[in-house]
C-alpha cells in the first residue's frame, strides 16, 4: 500500500499541474474514475494486455468493457479476472449487441458475473434494429427479458444511447420508448452526454425526468467547432459541473471516460481527461 505522501504526489501529477483544493483529496478517494476501453481499441488491438495495465498506470480505477465474443480481448473470465486484480482495476459494467443477448445471453451473463461486473449494458442498435416505433418496442421487450437474467446473476441491465434514439419517430421519441416499457427494475440507462447534448436533450432535463434511473454517465465533452467533434474532458463546451452536481437526481453509480476519436495517441487524451475530472468535477460528487 503506498503512502498518502505518495499518493497525493502521483496525484498531483495525473492533475498537470491544477491544484486541488483540500475537499478534492476527499473527493478522489471516494469515486472511482472509469474509463471504456473502447476508446483505446486500436492499442488493445496491438496488446490487450500492455494496453489495460497502462490505463491502470494513469490513474484509472475501472474499466468498462466491450467486444465479448466468448472471451474478455482474447480472455477467458478467469484469466481477465486475474489481469483486473493484478492491476488494481474492477469492470463494473460492459457493453453488448443484440447479437449477444440473442445469442448465448445466458452464458455472457455468466462471464460477466465470474469478472465482477454490475452491469451489462446494450450499447448500439444497428440501423435495421431501429427503423420504426415498432422496432423499439421490440428492443424494450427483448431487454425486459434479458434483464431478468441478469438480475438473477445479481446483474443490471442498461441502456447507452447516441443522438438517433432522440430523433422522433411519429410522436415521441424512441428513447422515450424504450425508458417507458420497460421495466424501471430491470432497466436502467446509461447516458452518453455527449450524444444527449450534440441532440439538443439536456441531461438534466433526462435526469427529471427519469430520476434515479440514469445510473451510468459516458463522460465525454464536444468541442465548439460546427462539426462538434469529440475532444478530451475540459476542453469542450459541456458543462459538467452542472451535471455533476445533479448526480443524486441522476441516479449515478459508476461514469466512464470515452472520446470515440482522439487526435493522437488516445492514452494522452484519456490523461487529460481524468486530470480534468480529478481537479475540477470530483468535488461535486
Amino acid at each position: 500500500m503506498i503512502s498518502r505522501r505518495e499518493y497525493l504526489r502521483q496525484l498531483s501529477i495525473l492533475a498537470a499541474g491544477s491544484t486541488l483544493p483540500p475537499e478534492a483529496f476527499a473527493a478522489v478517494k471516494d469515486r472511482k474514475i472509469g474509463v471504456q476501453l473502447y476508446t483505446i481499441r486500436g492499442e488493445i488491438a496491438k496488446d490487450a494486455i500492455g494496453s489495460i495495465r497502462k490505463v491502470a498506470q494513469l490513474g484509472f480505477q475501472e474499466v468498462e468493457n466491450f467486444g465479448y465474443n466468448g472471451k474478455f480481448y482474447g480472455m477467458a473470465a478467469p484469466a481477465f479476472r486475474t489481469l483486473l486484480a493484478e492491476t488494481g482495476l474492477s469492470a463494473p459494467s460492459g457493453h453488448y449487441l443484440l447479437n449477444n443477448i440473442r445469442n448465448g445471453w445466458e452464458k455472457a451473463v455468466e462471464d460477466a458475473a465470474a469478472i465482477g461486473q454490475q452491469y451489462m449494458v446494450l450499447a448500439f442498435l444497428m440501423p435495421n434494429e431501429r427503423k420504426t416505433a415498432d422496432d423499439y418496442k421490440k428492443v424494450a421487450d427483448l431487454l425486459n427479458k434479458a434483464g431478468e437474467i441478469c438480475q438473477k446473476a445479481g446483474i443490471q441491465l442498461g441502456y447507452h444511447n447516441h443522438d438517433f434514439e432522440f430523433k422522433q419517430i411519429g410522436d415521441t421519441l424512441p428513447f422515450n420508448i424504450l425508458m417507458g416499457q420497460t421495466d424501471p427494475s430491470l432497466v436502467k440507462a446509461e447516458l452518453d452526454l455527449y450524444w444527449a447534448v450534440k441532440a439538443g436533450q439536456p441531461p438534466l432535463e433526462i435526469f427529471r425526468k427519469y430520476p434515479g434511473r440514469i445510473a451510468l454517465w459516458h463522460v465525454k465533452d464536444m468541442d465548439g467547432t460546427d462539426k462538434k467533434q469529440f475532444t478530451e474532458v475540459g476542453n469542450g463546451t459541456i458543462d459538467f459541473i452542472s451535471i455533476f452536481k445533479a448526480h443524486k437526481k441522476s441516479g449515478l453509480k459508476h461514469f466512464f471516460v470515452e472520446q470515440d476519436v482522439c487526435p493522437g495517441s488516445p492514452f494522452d487524451s484519456i490523461a487529460q481527461s481524468i486530470a480534468h475530472i480529478r481537479s475540477k468535477l470530483l468535488k461535486y460528487i
